[in-house]
């Protein structure tokens, strides 16, 4: 069971508190997200202001839950505060609130190749494969639109493609400009794409995996563009 005071609870951000809540609920088997707060705010010695607070955090603390599906409604239960862990609060609860966050972080709209490709890798945990095929599609298209051979790869493709009077160089922009884009690319294949190419890459920061599969996204609408 929990073992805080009321201010304590109090003073716990309340996804942090959440995620207490989920574990305890998870360690003790509930089913019932009513009775666990009415638990929990019921202890002896309790002035009737700490119950009141206790009531008020820890619903809140469910309310996140619910608002994040990390817990769900029992389909065949009548009663509606019945609760289960989902898939989703499983894996928050094994990898921790930065794999949660991450998550939704990437919780947006992907170019199409990025949701296929690259987001379930994500989801599943296989964060250096889906940061190296969202980055293998950004060499892809480089290639594809500028017409170059499949020699060429990562920075010297980058380069290739988009210096200055190549053909997806702008001819609308500074040449400043023309050659920032094409640093831009190349850095980003170099860094994000070729690596994996040659050694494993850990991605230890689920954040990192997220923010790198976004940047991809940016380079190919870049490309759209």
């Amino acid at each position: 069971m929990l073992s805080l005071t009321a201010s304590e609870v109090e003073a716990i951000p309340v996804d942090e508190l959440a995620m207490r809540v989920l574990a305890d609920f998870a360690a003790h088997e509930g089913w019932n997200r009513r009775n666990w707060v009415l638990e929990h705010s019921r202890g002896e010695g309790l002035s009737s202001t700490d119950r009141k607070t206790l009531n008020r955090c820890l619903s809140e603390a469910w309310g996140w839950l619910d608002a994040r599906c990390l817990v769900a409604c029992e389909g065949d239960s009548s009663s509606p505060d019945s609760r289960f862990i989902t898939r989703l609060g499983a894996v928050t609860l094994e990898r921790g609130l930065e794999h949660l966050r991450a998550v939704e972080r990437l919780d947006l709209d992907l170019l199409p190749i990025l949701e296929r490709k690259a987001r379930p890798l994500f989801l599943r945990g296989d964060f250096e494969t889906a940061v190296f095929v969202a980055f293998k599609e950004v060499e892809v298209e480089l290639r594809s639109r500028s017409g170059a051979s499949d020699s060429l790869i990562g920075v010297k493709l980058a380069r290739e493609a988009l210096g200055q009077g190549k053909p997806l160089a702008r001819d609308d922009v500074d040449s400043g400009e023309v050659v920032a884009e094409m640093e831009l690319f190349a850095g980003a294949l170099g860094l994000f794409k070729n690596p994996s190419s040659h050694r494993p890459v850990d991605y230890q920061s689920a954040t990192m995996a997220a923010e790198a599969i976004l940047l991809a996204d940016l380079l190919l609408r870049l490309l759209d563009r």
